[in-house]
């Protein structure tokens, strides 16, 4: 049975969730992306683009929420957040989707609204909350969470018995040693290796990352 999907947003990330669904189908899968869905004034419905229309904005649900399951594909974890509590308010439903090349052993535990990308590697005992995104070729290892809302970028490599907290945004090609927590609503930059626990509401770089500034209100 043909599973229908709307995505949240039409940028970059967007489209690459539509490349995941459209992987998924090549390899057998029956997804249908109806469309996207947009604040405005980022896009007219109608608009094309990569092949599928824009619906509208997020009040689109109001009225077809029933129609189809809802993914945001939007990368900013603050915004992903504000966006997906609006969609939950519309009365939406939200799916997750994995790259088929992505190997995940049955022993991952899954929320809802989840993106992972293609040639990601998770192992065991791994606990993955809602609305979480995975870009390409990451890794995580046993026994580590990645918390609701939280943001992979391409090529993170996250060792064992990580915690890696709400909202936290991980840079390409960052490092995580084995049993560090990283506080949440934090943010780790591109190319950093993190070898002690980063507060929540921070920001870090370098080899090792270290806080560099406040990132509370």
């Amino acid at each position: 049975m043909t599973k229908k999907f709307v995505i949240i947003g039409a940028g970059g990330f967007a489209r690459e969730v539509l490349d995941i669904f459209e992987a998924c189908n090549a390899a057998g899968s029956a997804y249908e992306v109806l469309g996207y869905l947009v604040e405005k004034p980022y896009g007219q419905p109608g608009t094309i683009i990569n092949g599928k229309p824009i619906l509208g904005d997020i009040d689109w649900l109001s009225k077809h929420a029933s129609e189809a399951q809802v993914i945001c594909g939007v990368g900013d974890p603050a915004v992903r957040k504000r966006l997906v509590d609006t969609a939950h308010s519309q009365g939406a439903s939200f799916g997750s989707v994995i790259h088929p090349s992505a190997i995940l052993t049955q022993r991952v535990n899954m929320g809802e609204g989840i993106v992972i990308a293609a040639g990601c590697i998770f192992t065991n005992q791994i606990r993955v909350g809602d609305h979480v995104h995975v870009n390409l070729g990451c890794t995580v290892g046993h026994d580590t969470e990645l918390k609701d809302f939280s943001t992979l970028a391409p090529g993170v490599h996250v060792s064992g018995r990580v915690t890696i907290g709400e909202g936290c945004y991980l840079g390409s090609g960052v490092n995580i040693v084995d049993r560090i927590t990283v506080g949440a609503w934090s943010v780790i930059g591109a190319g950093s290796v993190v070898i002690a626990d980063i507060p929540p509401h921070t920001t870090a770089v370098g080899v090792p990352a270290k806080v560099v500034k406040s990132r509370r209100a």
